[in-house]
């Protein structure tokens, strides 16, 4: 892993502890319609037991979206960060989720295993030729007749959320990140 990946995982082990609290400021209104968006946008009904992996699943929201959903599904959780990862095992009471600490750009399944793959909020970290790597690997593990599904962030139009956003977006210090998230535009 690079060093700038490393740092970035030392980031999000610390921000593990506020992440949960910061998504329910940041998307109050439509937190959980973005995640049953995913799920429905899945279309697993006629699976018998959908196999379902969620890249940088963070503290866990849209795996167990989906696990309540499809409860006799195989669902796994996959992340880069430890702390994300300790923050969703402490929401996973029941051990319906399994949770891998890996990264996206090696993934360590099968290849066409899945149903579906999901990544939210997330792949506009991902920077250039790992983004494309990243992708490759999606696309290698998910079956043939399933998808990859993706979701990124929305300009909060609340002014002091959209400022916090902002604030986060530079913090990241990458004009990629900036570009992927708000095709260019940053006037505040």
């Amino acid at each position: 892993m690079t060093r700038l990946r490393t740092g970035r995982r030392k980031y999000y082990d610390i921000f593990s502890h506020f992440y949960d609290a910061f998504i329910r400021m940041h998307s109050w209104q439509d937190e959980d319609d973005t995640r049953n968006f995913l799920v429905d946008a899945a279309y697993l009904g006629g699976k018998p037991v959908p196999r379902i992996l969620d890249i940088c699943c963070g503290t866990g929201s849209v795996i167990f979206a989906f696990k309540e959903r499809y409860p006799e599904s195989m669902a796994v959780g996959y992340d880069f960060s430890h702390g994300m990862l300790h923050k969703a095992h402490e929401k996973n009471i029941y051990g319906w989720v399994v949770f891998v600490q890996g990264d996206a750009t090696a993934l360590p399944f099968y290849d066409n295993i899945f149903n579906v793959v999901t990544c939210s909020h997330a792949l506009y970290e991902l920077k250039g030729e790992t983004r494309q790597t990243a992708l490759k690997e999606m696309k290698r593990v998910v079956r043939h007749d399933g998808c990859v599904l993706l979701m990124e962030h929305e300009i909060p139009r609340h002014p002091v959320f959209k400022l916090l956003f902002y604030m986060r977006m530079l913090s990241m210090g990458s004009k990629d990140a900036c570009e992927f998230v708000q095709g260019g535009d940053w006037s505040l």
